[in-house]
């Protein structure tokens, strides 16, 4: 995946998680999911995101909720109350999603 500053994202974790509560939820679901995509464990991000992500879960759209069960999946972290709740509002909101997003969910 062209993985190669491995301090950078240590940095980026630090910061992050000092401003996690200004972050969005189309926000959180891009850390995670770049996390994820080059394979930078961060297990205190990934837990710090699910705890602030469950207090704004109504914000999460079609597309945030498959890329942080996607992003969660692809990193094997596990985060049951976080994961489950995204897959309840995923069904709530399931009209909305793409078929690029249900195919990530399922996937996931």
């Amino acid at each position: 995946a062209g993985y190669s500053a491995p301090k950078l994202f240590d940095a980026m974790t630090d910061k992050a998680m000092e401003k996690l509560y200004a972050f969005s939820s189309m926000d959180m679901a891009g850390i995670v999911w770049a996390y994820a995509k080059v394979g930078h464990f961060s297990p205190e991000l990934f837990d710090a995101v699910s705890h602030e992500a469950m207090k704004v879960l109504d914000s999460f759209n079609s597309q945030a909720i498959a890329n942080t069960i996607c992003a969660y999946a692809k990193a094997g972290h596990s985060s049951t109350e976080l994961c489950g709740a995204l897959s309840k509002k995923a069904i709530e909101k399931l009209d909305t999603f793409s078929s690029q997003s249900i195919a990530n969910t399922v996937w996931a």
